[in-house]
């Protein structure tokens, strides 16, 4: 969110962030939650949340840059639909018990394009500290509404025993990959940032 040819310790101001300070919000259209887990130790499944709500607060500096999120863990999608009724069940995921995942930033680093953005997940009544990588993807105006966009890549990963889960016993990973694309909409003229 600085100019690339910044230094990542260099202070960052207000007129070196591309971004319109304010409340972004999340495109539905254009944003999603993948992530990839092993089964049996020899092959990998991936899927999706379908169900994502994300906010994007931009102050004047790195240290005023926010991120939340929110996914409906009954969401989940692999494509099979056997496999999803049994990890959203008890012996898994346990969606009635953890119907949601939150995410809150705490922090965020870098420069150019390439940021660290460190947070709190929560799952169920577990949260535990986590880290992004993030690529700034850029900033376009909408080619129908004229609304500037801008476009964010997310990856991480998470150590589900953090989050008082144990799936080894049914022959899958432990640690789950995550990937975000995500893309927010800029504040429009007479709204106000919180």
């Amino acid at each position: 969110m600085t100019d690339s040819h910044s230094a990542s310790t260099q202070t960052t101001s207000a007129t070196e962030l591309p971004l319109r300070a304010g409340d972004w919000t999340m495109d539905p259209a254009h944003s999603g939650v993948h992530f990839t887990v092993r089964i049996l130790g020899i092959a990998k499944v991936r899927g999706r949340f379908s169900e994502l709500e994300a906010a994007l607060h931009v102050g004047e500096s790195l240290n005023d840059v926010r991120v939340s999120a929110t996914i409906a863990t009954a969401s989940l999608d692999t494509g099979h639909a056997d496999r999803d009724a049994h990890v959203r069940s008890a012996d898994l995921l346990d969606v009635e018990k953890r119907p949601t995942m939150a995410f809150s930033s705490t922090g965020i680093t870098g420069a150019g394009e390439d940021y660290s953005m460190d947070g709190e997940l929560t799952i169920g009544d577990v949260t535990r500290p986590v880290s992004l990588a993030v690529e700034f993807g850029g900033l376009v105006d909408g080619p129908l509404d004229g609304i500037p966009r801008a476009g964010f890549e997310a990856t991480g990963e998470i150590h589900l025993p953090d989050f008082g889960f144990d799936f080894n016993r049914l022959s899958v990973g432990n640690t789950v990959r995550i990937e975000l694309d995500m893309q927010f909409l800029a504040p429009q003229d007479g709204q106000a940032a919180t």
